[in-house]
């Protein structure tokens, strides 16, 4: 059963990206902006909603957002101006609000429940927008309802700019008219196949019993079945904490060669190990990515101990490599993520790490914060002389 008497605050920074370029650029005021790699196999990783009338989406090839739209403005983006914004809000956020998550760079969850008592629960969401909106410049939408499944489809709702409150004896009302799509969890296959099944809006989703949801989606069918019915016990965890550190590459050419993708991928986990470290975070989880000429992808993860170290992760890495590679079948893309984040320092494995280690991470940290990540680098991720002329020459 529903807890009508929680009272869940979704936030989410409206175009996120495009708006903090926004306020660096007033030109780019009313234009259509796209954000992500210039080049055909670079994809959109934010777009305006002027850009968004052109049918473009986030995660489409830019090549195809061009076509849509030849006098978009494409930014390469700065993940550094980014994260210092969203650090700003969730100051702000951490400042006014009991509970709260951070879900993403740009989203956030309150658990403002019994706020209503002294304040009145929209009065208090919606002086925390406009003291957003005031300090930082940014437009940001709110959802408000009784969880964070509802709270979240209401900030969708609210957008652009917008805040929505949907009380507790009004949620089935408000869902019922909506696309399946506005779910969380339903994502495309999922869609495609409730699509098969006749299901194209949530009262119809509701209407599906929850039996038949168990026998063609497991688990899962069960969680969305609930969510249909504005059914969600989630707690908004008092977590602001980053959940995973991940990086990933786009090759300019698809690449079968195992000694040169293996190099790239040692590359990626040094990046992705100075990062813990920087952030005295050890990680528990290691997924790697791989993404084929034919856009298939494939991923597989590997629990291990608790660790910053290169070394440790490198192995981990190609261990999964090893058993994800295939000869026959080029790679566009190679991706990994490290998870299951706790704080704190790396710690000796005794059988494995002695002092020296330690010691030499340490110095080659001091050097990488000191001088930037570029100016130091394992052996076996520096190109030779040789390989930057072909890689130079396979560009012309």
């Amino acid at each position: 059963m529903q807890n009508e008497d929680r009272c869940i605050v979704h936030l989410d920074l409206d175009t996120f990206f495009v708006s903090v370029e926004r306020l660096h650029d007033k030109r780019l005021i009313g234009k259509p902006v796209l954000i992500g790699g210039s080049s055909d196999r670079g994809v959109v990783a934010s777009c305006s909603y002027e850009a968004r009338k052109f049918g473009i989406h986030s995660a489409m090839p830019m090549k195809m957002a061009r076509k849509l739209c030849k006098d978009a403005i494409i930014i390469g983006g700065n993940m550094k101006e980014y994260s210092k914004y969203s650090k700003i809000v969730t100051t702000i956020i951490d400042e006014e609000a009991p509970i709260y998550e951070k879900a993403s760079i740009d989203e956030h969850y309150l658990d403002i429940s019994g706020l209503d008592k002294y304040f009145g629960n929209y009065n208090w969401a919606s002086k925390l927008r406009h003291r957003i909106i005031k300090e930082t410049g940014l437009p940001i939408s709110f959802g408000i309802s009784t969880n964070k499944t509802v709270a979240k489809i209401a900030t969708g709702e609210a957008k652009p700019n917008g805040l929505l409150h949907v009380p507790a004896d009004q949620i089935q009302a408000f869902l019922n008219p909506l696309s399946i799509k506005k779910i969380p969890m339903v994502g495309k296959k999922t869609y495609e196949q409730l699509l098969s099944m006749g299901v194209s809006t949530i009262e119809m989703l509701s209407n599906v019993s929850i039996e038949k949801m168990d026998m063609h989606f497991g688990k899962a069918g069960i969680i969305i079945w609930n969510k249909a019915h504005g059914i969600d016990p989630t707690p908004v965890l008092s977590n602001s904490e980053r959940k995973s550190i991940s990086t990933e590459t786009t090759f300019e050419k698809d690449l079968m060669d195992s000694s040169i993708l293996k190099q790239k991928l040692i590359i990626m986990v040094e990046k992705v190990a100075f990062q813990l470290r920087e952030k005295q975070k050890l990680a528990a989880i290691i997924t790697l990515k791989i993404r084929h000429s034919d856009f298939t992808t494939h991923t597989l993860q590997k629990q291990i101990p608790y660790t910053a170290f290169d070394h440790i992760l490198n192995q981990e890495a190609l261990d999964l490599f090893k058993k994800l590679y295939k000869k026959q079948n080029p790679i566009r893309l190679i991706g990994i993520r490290v998870s299951g984040l706790v704080n704190g320092k790396q710690q000796l494995n005794m059988f494995e790490d002695s002092p020296e280690m330690t010691k030499l991470y340490q110095a080659m940290d001091n050097v990488r914060q000191r001088y930037g990540e570029k100016y130091l680098k394992r052996a076996v991720g520096i190109k030779t002389s040789e390989e930057q002329k072909d890689e130079e020459n396979s560009r012309d």
